[in-house]
């Protein structure tokens, strides 16, 4: 019979095809962790007790005004879920393209002009940096 013939050859194809597409779909599912080589700062503020709120936002603005200027910086968070230590009141965070770029950030004149606005509310501030 010439149509069996047919048949028993696209079994085997249609077999070793969705098995490509299973293991397509596993793959694309499948979770990638990575470990880039940016590096992250993340900064912790206690604001002085005459800070006044438009000034707050006004320097956390500012990070963001800032960051856009600087190369190498990649990306900014602003709005601070969890802050440790308790007494702290917000954070934020950048993410540089490697270590020289986190490095040279605070010799810029923008981070310098950044600086006379945001030095004079803050009572204490910690940064952090991680990197891989």
């Amino acid at each position: 019979m010439p149509g069996g013939r047919l048949m028993c050859r696209s079994v085997p194809a249609l077999c070793v095809a969705a098995l490509a597409i299973l293991g397509g779909a596993i793959l694309s599912g499948a979770k990638l962790m990575q470990k880039p080589k940016t590096v992250i700062q993340v900064v912790t503020i206690k604001w002085t007790m005459d800070a006044a709120p438009e000034q707050r936002k006004a320097a956390l603005d500012g990070v963001e005004k800032m960051a856009a200027e600087i190369p190498g910086v990649r990306n900014v968070w602003l709005r601070a879920i969890r802050v440790q230590p308790r007494d702290f009141m917000t954070a934020f965070a950048m993410e540089f393209e490697d270590l020289p770029s986190a490095e040279r950030f605070v010799h810029t004149p923008a981070y310098e002009l950044w600086n006379k606005s945001y030095l004079p509310i803050i009572e204490e501030s910690r940064t952090q940096q991680v990197t891989n």
